[in-house]
């Protein structure tokens, strides 16, 4: 199952895309079905469970054709707002080779938060603001968005909380993030590098974790103006999505709708960087950066089985 949301009528409305269609289950059902509730927006329906699920599958089997929307007719928006966005740095041994380190590096995952705030969806403009930064990094992830709740949840059932994975860019402020003392030690300042407007595109879909059981095993990839900066693969995690949540859970009851953004692989601009202890390692394929992100510049940021998020940078003056 895909789940998306769209901007109809001057809001937003959930839906389910399908076969190059996208189902409204609100335009599906009759105006006085109980069952409207359940399709109120992304986060209802993770919280609906198995009801809404039952409901969703019959829908896009049988919606009637008005409730039948052409995907090139729809404009897609992020599909769910986050209550809470978990973050996890450095959790890709290729990445932590290119870049400065700090003492805890690649030893345990590096925790920082984005809010909802942050959040943009498909083709919305990441906004360039050289008074924050002028060194604007993009990084692709892979995002797991929590189904069930738990607390303190054993690394072996940490999937069963999963309802589904999608694309979060990370996009971060160098400038504002490495910090070095004068013995030399680096260490981030993970408030304002990562959390701004706009520093989390999401989307463009969220499918269900039935349709990926293995989600250490998806190709991961970023462009930028076409040009291939990153390509992994999420086995090259240093610790698992099932690690992730279990480790997460250690600090907060995960509750349907909260994400958690699981590092990126190499590539970045930053390793092209040396005034910020960039160490670009290179591989075939990859195009090695010559700056950061500039107004103008395309991001697409892909995941085997989900898809592309594609987003433009902007300058502040132009949004």
């Amino acid at each position: 199952m895909r789940l998306v949301s769209f901007a109809r009528d001057g809001g937003t409305r959930l839906g389910f895309l399908a076969d190059g269609t996208i189902v409204d289950p609100l335009l599906a059902l009759p105006s006085d079905a109980a069952e409207r509730r359940f399709f109120a927006d992304a986060v209802a329906f993770i919280r609906s469970g198995e009801a809404g699920r039952r409901v969703a599958e019959r829908l896009i089997g049988s919606a009637p054709a008005p409730a039948r929307l052409p995907r090139e007719a729809v404009t897609l928006v992020a599909p769910m707002r986050p209550s809470t966005i978990l973050c996890s740095g450095s959790n890709y041994r290729d990445h932590n080779a290119e870049k400065a380190n700090t003492p805890i590096s690649g030893k345990e995952p590096e925790f920082f938060v984005k809010t909802s705030d942050s959040v943009i969806g498909p083709e919305e403009a990441i906004i360039y603001d050289p008074v924050l930064s002028q060194k604007i990094d993009c990084e692709t992830e892979l995002a797991i968005v929590i189904g069930k709740p738990g607390r303190h949840i054993p690394v072996e059932s940490a999937l069963d909380h999963v309802f589904g994975y999608t694309i979060v860019n990370d996009v971060t402020a160098r400038d504002r993030q490495v910090r070095r003392s004068p013995e030399g030690t680096v260490w981030y300042e993970l408030g304002r590098s990562k959390s701004f407007e706009t520093s989390a595109p999401l989307g463009p879909v969220i499918v269900t974790a039935d349709e990926i059981r293995n989600p250490q095993n998806l190709k991961l990839q970023t462009r930028i103006n076409g040009e291939l900066r990153q390509s992994s693969n999420t086995s090259n995690m240093i610790w698992s999505c099932a690690d992730l949540v279990h480790f997460f859970s250690v600090n907060f009851t995960l509750r349907p709708g909260m994400v958690i953004i699981t590092g990126t692989p190499s590539g970045t601009a930053w390793s092209t960087d040396r005034e910020l202890g960039g160490k670009w390692q290179g591989q075939e394929g990859l195009v090695p950066a010559t700056r950061y992100c500039l107004p103008g510049d395309i991001i697409e940021s892909e995941i085997e089985r989900i898809g592309v998020l594609r987003n433009v940078v902007r300058h502040v003056n132009e949004v």
